[in-house]
Order: structure tokens, then C-alpha cells, then sequence
């Protein structure tokens, strides 16, 4: 199976972070979001990966190449003009998707079981699996309510608090057949959740809700950006370490230097190349959060 890993954002609400770098290239513990996306569709063997670039593409396309150091196949579409929004932008690459493909945003951290929800895809016969999860305050996301069939039966984007009827929402992950594509324009900009997903209700394609259990983040704000590395430092979230742990909840890059009178609370993370002199106190953030 191939996957479409959406990496065209700029992140202007993560900015400064983003000023150089695209959204999926910003670094959760010490590694670039799109890296952990890419291990974790590996843990579901999907290996061929197509990335759609568009803010600062070369970005991305340096540090990944044809992706054979980091065990996939990596290819990419770059939007060169306009943003075809996230939909569009799939369409755009239709030709290379003659097969069930999986397509997941580039600015978000999870562990979802893919293969159970693809599994799910293919038992419902389902023409468009939306992988969904439930938050305590879903106002920020795309509400999905589904039946007892998980049938999905209605969407509403950004809900105010008086329009909020479900606590299940729209992760940005999706297992797709690719004869849906059929029903995007060529060349224009479209969206999944606005324009693709209610046209297939509206035609009554089967279409799927899968509610996933453990963790997601969508890294759209500093806030959030704060939350997913706490989750990863604390392990709420399965994700892989750059560094060796030298001790239970201290990890450490290559070529640091850590003073024997330095006190860490842990957990911590500290990068290649770094000293840590005598007496310096370094404490654990994540205390404060419970």
C-alpha cells in the first residue's frame, strides 16, 4: 500500500519554528514530525511514500532523498504555483495511486494501529475510511458522528460550542480507494472534509468512521507543539528516540558531555554536541503537568 503524507504547510501559527522550516519538518524530540510519521507507517509496513511539498520543498526533499536511509521509498509532488488544498493536491497525483492508499497529514503526532484500521477499510467494503478520535474539546477540529454501523452521516468543520454534537473527529488520516478521485476537478484547489467528503455522502459511496484508540496531536499551534513533546518525552506517545538512554528517562546525543555534579530531572532529552558544566540544575518541564 502506498501512502500520500501531506506535506505542503507553512505553519503560520507555529511560527517562529516555522519561519525556516515547513510544518512537518519542525522537530519533536529532536527529530522532524514527518520522520516519526514515516516510522510509524514502516511499523505498518507501508514503504512507498508519496510526499506533496509546497512551502520551502527543498526542505524535506534534502533531508529525506529517495527515502532509502530511512528504510521507504520516497517520492514527491511539488505544488509549484497555488496550494491545491488538501484534497487537490492528492488528486494532482492520481496516476500514481491505482491502488488502496492511505493518506495521512504531515503535522501531526500519533500511534494509531493502521493495519486495524485498514483491515476495518477492507471488512466494510468501505470506499473512504476516515480514521477519527475523540477529544474532550472538539471546537478546534472537523466533527464526524457516525451510526451503529460506523457508517459515517454527517460533518461539520470548526463547530461553535452550540453546534458541537459529537466528541469523535476528523484526525486527518484516511484509507482511500482511488476511484473517489473521479469526483475531484483537475487543476483546482479542493478539500477532504469540505468539498470530497460531503459530495460522497451526498452520493451515497460507502464511508467509514474507524475510532482509534491511543495517541494524536495535531502540532498546529505552539501549544500543541509543547503537548507532543511532553507526550513523547514521557512515552504517552510511541515514538523513537535519535539518542541512547543513558538512564531511565535521560537521553543523550553523541559527543555530550555531562558534568558528574549536574543534576537532571528527568525526563529529559539533550542533543549531540552539548556540555552540561559542573553544578548546572536541568528540571523536567513535564513535572508541572501532571
Amino acid at each position: 500500500m502506498r501512502a500520500v503524507l501531506m506535506a505542503g504547510g507553512s505553519g503560520t501559527r507555529l511560527r517562529p519554528l516555522t519561519c525556516d522550516l515547513p510544518k512537518p519538518m519542525v522537530p519533536i524530540l529532536n527529530r522532524p514530525i514527518a520522520e516519526h510519521i514515516i516510522d510509524l507507517l514502516k511499523r505498518h509496513q507501508i514503504r512507498e511514500i508519496i510526499a506533496t511539498l509546497h512551502y520551502l520543498p527543498d526542505v524535506m526533499r534534502d533531508y529525506f532523498q529517495d527515502g532509502s536511509e530511512f528504510g521507504v521509498q520516497m517520492t514527491y509532488a511539488v505544488e509549484e504555483d497555488q496550494p491545491l488544498g488538501t484534497a487537490g493536491c492528492v488528486k494532482n497525483i492520481a496516476e500514481l495511486l491505482d491502488d488502496t492508499f492511505l493518506v495521512i497529514s504531515g503535522d501531526s503526532i500519533t500511534d494509531f494501529d493502521l493495519t486495524a484500521a485498514i483491515e476495518f477499510h477492507y471488512r466494510k467494503g468501505s470506499k473512504a475510511t476516515l480514521i477519527l478520535t475523540r477529544v474532550p474539546n472538539p471546537i478546534e477540529f472537523g466533527v464526524v458522528i457516525t451510526d451503529e454501523n460506523a457508517s459515517i452521516k454527517r460533518f461539520l468543520e470548526k463547530p461553535s460550542s452550540s453546534e458541537i454534537f459529537s466528541d469523535t473527529v476528523n484526525t486527518g488520516i484516511y484509507i482511500l480507494e482511488p476511484e473517489v478521485l473521479q469526483y475531484l476537478p483537475e487543476n483546482e484547489e479542493a478539500d477532504f472534509s469540505k468539498d470530497l467528503f460531503p459530495l460522497l455522502l451526498d452520493k451515497g459511496e460507502p464511508m467509514y468512521g474507524y475510532v482509534a484508540d491511543g495517541y494524536w496531536c495535531d502540532v498546529g499551534h505552539l501549544d500543541a507543539y509543547r503537548e507532543a513533546q511532553y507526550a513523547g518525552l514521557s512515552r504517552r506517545v510511541k515514538l523513537e528516540f535519535a539518542y541512547v538512554e543513558r538512564s531511565p528517562g535521560l537521553w543523550v546525543g553523541e559527543n555530550t558531555y555531562l558534568d558528574p555534579t549536574a543534576k537532571i530531572e528527568t525526563p529529559v532529552i539533550i542533543g549531540n554536541n552539548c556540555r552540561i558544566g559542573s553544578r548546572v540544575t536541568i528540571r523536567s518541564r513535564n513535572r508541572d503537568r501532571g
